[in-house]
């Protein structure tokens, strides 16, 4: 799966990020992510297809910066929310641009005659509109919980994979939903 990989650096920083200091684990989340974007390159994916192993890439080397120049930074402590809202500032941002994010990953596994069909669009537009939201909502969700519980790693943790299982669900099962919708139209048509 793609957005597996996509999310890769996320999904192992939050893991590390838990056993090492700070600055050690945004180092690990920026050599964890440039290989994953390096790997990336060296297949010769396209980089629509790579906008969120190369937002990762630029996240992860701006947070190893603050960790070095300013180990006490308050930063430090708001990571986890910090890096859910970066996410949902990179989708919203591809939504803006009118380049969902989604729409490059789906061309990699999509017949390249789908991929002008306003209906393949709008499923991306869509897609990436539920990951934006589930971002946003995960950090909004994390800001809150960490202000008034810190030490409830338990949640973090439930809420930071219920905020990536509804999306990769949704992700899964909408474009399945949208083809037999346009399937039955044109059936209807027929």
């Amino acid at each position: 799966m793609n957005y597996l990989r996509s999310f890769a650096p996320w999904i192992l920083y939050a893991v590390v990020a838990t056993q090492f200091d700070w600055r050690t684990s945004a180092l690990i989340g920026f050599g964890l992510s440039c290989a994953v974007a390096g790997w990336g390159l060296l297949r010769r994916t396209p980089l629509d297809a790579m906008v969120i192993e190369l937002s990762a890439a630029l996240f992860f080397a701006a947070l190893s910066v603050v960790a070095f120049a300013a180990p006490d930074s308050p930063v430090r402590d708001e990571v986890v929310t910090l890096s859910s809202a970066w996410l949902g500032l990179t989708a919203w941002g591809s939504l803006v641009l009118g380049r969902p994010f989604t729409l490059g990953i789906a061309r990699q596994m999509t017949d390249c005659s789908l991929w002008d069909n306003p209906v393949f669009r709008r499923t991306n537009v869509v897609i990436t509109a539920v990951w934006a939201t589930a971002f946003t909502l995960e950090a909004l969700a994390l800001g809150f919980l960490l202000a008034f519980a810190p030490h409830a790693t338990a949640a973090v943790v439930t809420l930071k994979i219920a905020s990536f299982a509804v999306p990769v669900l949704f992700t899964v099962r909408y474009p399945r939903i949208v083809r037999a919708r346009y399937a039955s139209r044109l059936g209807g048509a027929a």
